[in-house]
């Protein structure tokens, strides 16, 4: 099972959610961007966005790129019929029937529609550039926080263990070298 760490940013008054799995990817809250547009109904603008044909080129270059388990067959229908007026693509339908992973839906409190960072900052650019250069900007931010976090955890075991070294070889010596004898020693 993988693990999974929910953290927060902070953008322009507006609280954005970041789930990180197994340490590695991110998924930002597109819901929450979202509500920078539309804070009754930020739903409206993911599904607006999902209808675009540079979207749908944009997801499935990305899975292509990303994810081997992805259906191309069912994009490329997608993709033909995107953009017109009667062309309609919910997040749920996208990852259920090309097998994505870029996106997820997720139900509940504290729920919404997320995505890797790659494609959350790309749904950013077209809500506004200048709130994706300060998305951009808080989550390097809170990434650095963590490596900085990280780094001090590992200089803090590394001093640990040094001094647990210490204890060892200063016990070894005062009580165990003192037992043996000069034929034991030599």
């Amino acid at each position: 099972m993988s693990k999974i760490k929910k953290e927060t940013i902070e953008v322009k008054g507006f609280e954005i959610q970041i789930y990180t799995e197994d340490f590695k990817n991110d998924y930002i809250s597109l819901t929450d961007i979202a509500r920078y547009k539309n804070k009754e109904e930020p739903n409206v603008v993911v599904a607006n966005w999902m209808r675009n044909f540079n979207t749908i080129e944009y997801l499935g270059i990305w899975e292509k790129l990303n994810n081997p388990e992805f259906n191309p067959l069912e994009f490329e229908g997608f993709l033909k019929e995107a953009g017109s007026n009667a062309f309609t693509l919910s997040p749920q339908k996208w990852a259920m029937t090309t097998n994505a992973k870029g996106l997820f839906v997720k139900v509940g409190r504290g729920g919404g529609t997320f995505a890797h960072k790659d494609i959350a900052f790309k749904f950013a650019s077209w809500i506004s550039a200048e709130f994706e250069l300060y998305i951009i900007k808080d989550y390097q931010r809170l990434k650095e926080d963590e490596n900085s976090k990280l780094s001090l955890t590992w200089n803090l075991h590394r001093e640990i263990s040094k001094i647990n070294y210490k204890i060892h070889t200063d016990a070894i010596q005062t009580y165990l070298l003192n037992d043996l004898t000069d034929s034991q020693l030599g």
